[in-house]
């Protein structure tokens, strides 16, 4: 038996082997670049943003152009490699890489053009393009209002107002499983456009968008409210704040309750207008939320993206230069996400009873966003549930729970239980009240969960549809990660 096991494991090598100098000579003789494994190209690509999560890819194809990509996916396809597009390559579950070792990574971030149409204010963006790209390449970042993870949703400080980032998608070219290069809009593969929309990197590599962007005003309000929030106090509080969603809140308000602080959170947010009708609206949610208005700047289209880059500071001067280009630093760190109808009762109640019992007594680098995206004024929810394959639109909430230590550090093997605990406890309180509607966000997976679950939560009602979609599209999986779309197959 010790023979048959090690003869097995042997020829488990030989055949990972055959498979990468397989992967490599395709890519060579189909002229795809490609990064040489032990270069300061591979170092950088292979770099994980999650440390805590490191993927050994087989092979890095780095395309610039679409004809380029549709040869890589054909090579990955006849290397019998699964093929993963990374972008950004900011998923928490290093989903760029496909979330486990051994994928085709075509890494799309040398492709980041963006041309604005004048005449139609449609703009062309390529697959890697950042923000910062937006801004530089086409001198007309006011007019690109959408921005963020169209795959899976694209929530930001402009979603109440102008909707997901998804919904300004008017079109978009896609390789497909089979080399094949196809159109998508509502008029062309209008059901590939529909599951591209919420569940992408399961149908293909988007290889370019199309996007109507929208004007935004002259003048926008970014603000910061202080909550005067304790373990006796949070739940009536938090209530309250979800009854000011579904009662008084404007649709040009966009804002979340967040804490950084270990016990001392804020409201923070922007407001579609000037500070004088900021601050009309916002009393209500001063007055129901127990919170005082600390800071508050009216800004620009531009300034506003600033004041909310990632590491939230403000650059003074309108002209300082942002660094959006180039990737981040990594982090280290555990998250998982809820999408909730109401937050109030006793859902409300084990959320910040725990938030203030257990959370205050960890010392790692934690922090909690809980996000109004939806509500009846809220754009989001305009839109009908199945219109995209995007699930959570009738949701009031995105609740983002997320631990960190830093990147030089090992995370404790028990810290887990830490945000799996404070999850359960709000799942718990809602299952108990007879809801079990809520969900998980697709921009913050939790690599935890297993495939079912995970697709339970990230899709919703719009799973089997997209499962049957992905029967049709991509029947061999070779765009599979631990949680992707899984095929419909039928029952013998």
């Amino acid at each position: 038996m010790y023979s048959l096991v090690l003869l097995l494991g042997g020829l488990s090598s030989v055949a990972q082997g055959a498979a990468l100098a397989s992967i490599d000579d395709c890519l060579r003789q189909a002229g795809v670049p490609a990064d040489i494994p032990g270069s300061e190209d591979w170092e950088r690509d292979a770099a994980a943003y999650n440390v805590r999560v490191p993927i050994l890819p087989a092979a890095i194809a780095v395309p610039t152009t679409i004809p380029q990509i549709q040869k890589a996916v054909n090579c990955g396809r006849e290397s019998n490699l699964k093929v993963s597009a990374k972008a950004g390559g900011h998923s928490y579950t290093a989903g760029g890489f496909g979330g486990e070792d051994g994928h085709l990574v075509v890494e799309l971030d040398r492709m980041y053009n963006v041309t604005l149409d004048s005449a139609t204010n449609i703009a062309t963006v390529q697959p890697g393009t950042r923000l910062g790209h937006m801004a530089t390449q086409t001198g007309h970042f006011s007019r690109v209002g959408a921005s963020g993870h169209f795959t899976h949703g694209g929530y930001g400080f402009s979603s109440h107002t102008h909707g997901l980032a998804m919904d300004w998608v008017v079109g978009a070219t896609v390789v497909l499983a089979n080399g094949s290069i196809v159109e998508t809009s509502k008029t062309e593969n209008e059901d590939l456009f529909w599951a591209i929309r919420g569940a992408g990197p399961s149908f293909g590599i988007v290889a370019s968008w199309r996007l109507q962007t929208f004007e935004p005003p002259s003048i926008l309000t970014w603000f910061k409210v202080a909550l005067n929030w304790n373990r006796s106090n949070a739940a009536n509080y938090l209530s309250a704040v979800d009854r000011y969603i579904h009662t008084d809140m404007t649709r040009e308000l966009n804002f979340r309750i967040a804490d950084y602080e270990n016990g001392h959170p804020v409201a923070e947010g922007l407001f579609y207008g000037g500070k004088e009708q900021m601050e009309s609206h916002l009393a209500p949610l001063l007055s129901a939320s127990n919170g005082v208005l600390n800071d508050s700047r009216e800004v620009d289209w531009l300034d506003a993206i600033r004041h909310y880059s990632a590491d939230n500071t403000y650059n003074e001067t309108i002209n300082a230069t942002v660094d959006w280009v180039v990737p981040g630093p990594p982090d280290n760190f555990y998250a998982k996400s809820l999408t909730i109808d109401r937050l109030n009762g006793t859902a409300a109640e084990q959320i910040t009873d725990y938030w203030f019992r257990n959370a205050t007594q960890v010392k790692r680098q934690w922090f909690i966003q809980i996000d109004a995206s939806g509500g009846p004024t809220s754009k989001v929810s305009a839109t009908r549930n199945n219109e995209t394959a995007y699930a959570h639109r009738e949701k009031t909430w995105i609740i983002q729970f997320y631990d960190a230590v830093a990147a030089n550090e090992t995370y404790p093997a028990g810290g887990l239980a830490f945000l799996d605990g404070w999850v359960a406890a709000v799942t718990g309180a809602l299952e108990a009240a007879g809801d079990r509607s809520y969900g998980a966000y697709g921009n913050y997976p939790d690599p935890s969960l297993d495939r079912r679950t995970a697709q339970s939560l990230y899709y919703g009602v719009n799973l089997e549809k997209l499962r049957r979609l992905k029967a049709r599209y991509d029947p061999g999986e070779l765009f599979y990660s631990p949680q992707s779309i899984e095929p419909w197959r039928d029952e013998p």
